[in-house]
């Protein structure tokens, strides 16, 4: 349950980062729909991520003996929890899939030795989390030129703006603000007392202009990135829930059903209570996107967590969503490359952190054997 607390914290507000970064929800709204979607997510992942929840009860990696003692997933449970808990309290938002694998790493090193099954790790493991952020990079960038295209040709076009006081925009084309300023903005705006402050391109909110079915262009966009940063949260919860009621599955500590329910309700307390310092990295520091763009970026990490939790591969939600939204600030110019660098130099510590802490839990709980 600490485990899936401190997935919650770090975990829960990726889905809607997007949501939040491109100013289209509050940071409330935002983690209310990370919240109800992430359960639904845990609840459906008890009939369609199986695949994932005997991957990461540790069978294959150690022998059954060692598995079968709560020293072992106790040490494994510490590690990872105690990880994705520093991380969520510096604002990294880490992957808790590479802590979880570093837990079982370093206590399977000390439990069963030259018994721990490298290969495994390798195949079974690490090649699904390098692929997951690769894969989103190379994905995002070409499918959202794609659907660029599409709009363009369905009638839905980027307009440029001028914001005007804290909320209210004038979508304009190609604006020319000697000319424009002058002759139409300022005399209309003049009586009521409005200042105008004509700031950079990363400050301007983007809109959408044109109809289809009926439907602005604008409210078509905004609907659909609400959807996707919903999929992308219910994704998380298919993805990431097995892999913790993996951990309760192999001693029987509680019925899988009721395990599900307490790991999925202990994720959404943590997204709850302590997910803002990660919820600023992820939807402000990374990159700028408006809603077009964050909707291919949602679209992508979606549609490869579900893949992989369907199909029982070990991907990190973080890694892919990441990915997607680095993707993005690549394309658009907006990408942070300082903190992206921050943030992978995150990624590579998690394993050896994990596997040193499970290591050392697994050493001091031999001391004092549960079982």
């Amino acid at each position: 349950l600490f485990v899936a607390y401190a997935n919650g914290a770090n975990d829960n507000f990726k889905g809607v980062a997007t949501l939040y970064g491109s100013d289209t929800a509050t940071y409330k709204h935002a983690i209310a729909l990370a919240t109800v979607t992430t359960f639904a997510g845990s609840i459906c992942s008890l009939f369609l991520a199986e695949g994932l929840v005997q991957a990461f009860s540790g069978k294959g990696l150690v022998p059954e003996a060692v598995l079968a003692s709560p020293d072992f997933l106790l040490a494994v449970a510490a590690g990872a929890g105690a990880t994705v808990i520093l991380a969520t309290l510096l604002g990294l938002p880490i992957s808790t899939t590479h802590a979880l694998i570093g837990g079982l790493t370093g206590a399977g090193f000390i439990a069963a030795g030259p018994q721990l099954n490298l290969t495994h790790l390798g195949s079974g493991f690490f090649a699904p989390l390098l692929l997951g952020p690769v894969l989103a990079v190379s994905l995002t960038i070409p499918f959202y030129r794609v659907m660029r295209v599409l709009s363009g040709r369905l009638g839905i076009q980027r307009e440029s703006c001028i914001c005007v006081g804290a909320q209210r925009f004038i979508p304009v084309r190609q604006l020319q603000y000697s000319a424009a300023l002058q002759q139409y903005i300022l005399p209309a705006l003049a009586p009521a007392g409005v200042d105008i402050t004509v700031g950079t391109r990363k400050d301007c909110v983007e809109k959408y202009s044109g109809r289809l079915f009926g439907i602005s262009g604008q409210s078509l966009a905004t609907g659909l990135h609400y959807f996707s940063a919903g999929a992308v949260s219910f994704a998380r919860g298919l993805n990431d829930t097995p892999k913790i009621v993996g951990l309760l599955l192999v001693v029987e500590a509680l019925h899988i059903q009721f395990g599900l329910l307490a790991i999925a309700a202990a994720m959404a307390v943590g997204g709850l209570l302590n997910a803002r310092k990660v919820a600023i990295t992820m939807s402000r520091r990374i990159s700028r996107m408006n809603d077009g763009q964050a909707l291919a970026a949602n679209l992508v990490t979606a549609l490869l967590v579900i893949l992989a939790s369907r199909y029982g591969l070990p991907v990190s939600t973080t890694h892919v969503s990441v990915g997607a939204i680095s993707g993005i600030g690549l394309l658009n110019g907006s990408a942070d490359k300082g903190v992206m660098s921050g943030i992978l130099a995150s990624w590579l510590l998690t394993l050896p952190v994990a596997a040193i802490v499970g290591a050392l839990i697994y050493a001091v709980a031999g001391s004092f054997p549960l079982s």
